[in-house]
Order: C-alpha cells, then structure tokens, then sequence
C-alpha cells in the first residue's frame, strides 16, 4: 500500500518496465485527466502506450455534456510520441461501478494492476489531496475490468445519448441554450483577456500568430496571460488542464504554461486554438492573423468565466460597437 507519489508509481514507472498497455476503470473521470496524463507522457519521451479509459459511476450519475465533448475530443486518436491510440467508453447498464483499477499489459499479459481510492481526476494525482493505492491481482483484475467492459458504449458512438444521462454542469453550459454574452449577475468571477499585444497589435510571431516562422505550424497559438492574472489564482496553473466551453458550443482543452505562465494553450496541439480563432474570423487554415482581422470580427480580446476548479466559459463574441 502507498498513498506518496503515485502518480509515478501507477502511472509512469510501467512504461519504463516494458508495459505497453493502460486499462482504467474509474468511478470518476474527467478529460481534463485523460489530457494532462498524455501530455506528461509526451513530456517524458515515453515510448507509445495504448490507454482504454472505462468510467463506472455514468448509470448512476450521467455526465456533465463538457465532459462528455472534451472525451469525445480526445476519443480515437493518436498522440506523438506518448499515445498510440486513446478510448473511452461509460458503463451504460446497472448496476453503476465504483470501483478504481489501474491495469497494465505488455502485449496481452497484465503484469500489474493497482486499485484504490484515487478516481482518474487531477485532483487525486497532482499532490492536493491525499490518497491510497495498493497491489492487487493483475489477471483478476484484467478479468474484472472485461466483465465490465461488456456493459459499456463507446463515448462516440452513434447511439450513445440514447443509453446516458448528459446534463450541464451549470446552465450556461447547456449546449442546447442560446449564445451567452455576459454572466453578471451570476455570482461566477470573470476575467477578460486582451489578443493585442502592449502595442496595440497582434503579435507577428507571438499570441494568435505564434507559429508563423519556419518549420512550425502556421496554426499554432496561445492567449497571453499577464502575470498578475496568472498569480490570482483565477487559472490553476503548476500544469493542470482545464475544460472550457465556448460561446459557440466548442469544448476545448487548455493549460496555462511557457516560462513565468504567460500562455493559455492547447497543449496536446497548439494548432488547435489557432484553428479554433481562425475558423471563428472567417481566415483560412494557416492564415497570419492581423488586428484588422480582429476588427472586422468585432472582437479584440476574449472573456473568462470560472465555473469551479477545472471548467471555464470562453466568450469571443462579436462586440457590436466595435
């Protein structure tokens, strides 16, 4: 049994022993985990995993639809050099499981299996909370995790709203309610960010034009934060994921990172959130992104709303007197 540092002891130091496989079942789970651990692995030059993420409590308590968009977001894909291939799938029959097992395969052999109190949330492998994890039989385990696999759905499937419960977490967060402009009044602090630079423009090869040079793709961007925003604590920081969802119903996965936490990014892509405010002003793929641009748009800077902890509302609007 340990409850110190597990993270690298469940999650990193199988790899290095051979393993190639990462099978978890987790009461609870967020993307927001599932995000930060394939970065980490790219971040440690691991060599390629699978990972098959099964979550058990959803018969029971549904899932929030952020969550559920940020899963089918990072669903069926490959991540250089961490993840060969990433799924998830929700237990969709009674009775839910509340159960937390970490397996490990090398090919089709498990070789080890922890289980324990630490759902496959951030909170329970960044050290803020304390948790216990212990050894437990790796082929009973492997049989107990395809028993329950048998009662589950892909998170992309066709059908997949049929057999769960999705409800927002907050109302603003309703994928079916309209654009929302403004949250005053809804006791949920806000903190708006500027895409212009000190000088009044965007950036050439910074912000939302950060990839504009050689041998980088054109698309990759990041929202600057100034260090007073980022030491108040209104975004986690210490290389935590956060899911946001947008005024125009996109879920996006960011972090805040570079030196003295000055950017907002995508971190599994930063083309992604060049992609993202590219499609919104109308540019095409790879365009350089220029104040004008914005202007035309009728938007020069983007707004945050704090949900709680790890979800945010992103409003990049058109302001009409712009």
């Amino acid at each position: 049994m340990f409850t110190n540092n597990i993270a690298q002891k469940i999650l990193f130091a199988p790899p290095l022993q051979g393993a190639d496989t990462l099978l978890i079942l987790s009461g609870y789970a967020t993307p927001n985990m599932a995000s930060w651990l394939i970065k980490s692995f790219q971040e440690q030059n691991m060599h390629l995993v699978n990972i098959s993420l099964l979550i058990g409590m959803v018969p029971y308590d549904g899932l929030s639809v952020p969550i559920h968009e940020g899963f089918k977001e990072l669903h069926g894909k490959a991540y250089p050099n961490a993840v060969d291939s990433f799924s998830c799938s929700y237990v969709c029959e009674n009775p839910p499981v509340h159960a937390n097992l970490y397996i490990w395969l090398k090919g089709k052999l498990p070789i080890q299996a922890y289980t324990g109190s630490a759902d496959f949330v951030q909170n329970a492998f960044i050290p803020s909370r304390k948790e216990i994890v212990e050894c437990c039989n790796p082929e009973e385990a492997h049989k107990f995790f395809e028993e329950i696999e048998a009662n589950s759905i892909y998170c992309n499937h066709a059908e997949v709203e049929d057999h769960i419960v999705l409800h927002p977490t907050h109302q603003i967060l309703d994928a079916e309610s309209k654009p929302i402009t403004t949250l005053a009044g809804e006791g949920i602090i806000s903190t708006t960010l500027s895409l212009l630079t000190n000088r009044g423009d965007v950036g050439e090869k910074s912000g939302l034009n950060w990839g504009q040079r050689k041998g980088r793709n054109r698309n990759q961007a990041y929202i600057h934060l100034p260090a007073k925003i980022a030491r108040s604590g209104f975004f986690p920081l210490d290389k935590q994921h956060f899911t946001v969802v947008t005024d125009d119903s996109h879920t996006l996965l960011l972090r805040v990172e570079q030196q003295n936490n000055k950017a907002i990014t995508t971190p599994l892509s930063n083309a992604q959130l060049g992609e993202y405010f590219r499609n919104r002003l109308g540019l095409g793929n790879g365009a350089f992104v220029t104040k004008q641009d914005l202007l035309n748009y009728g938007r020069t800077d983007v707004t945050f709303y704090k949900i709680d902890d790890e979800e945010y509302y992103m409003d990049f609007s058109p302001h009409p007197s712009i």
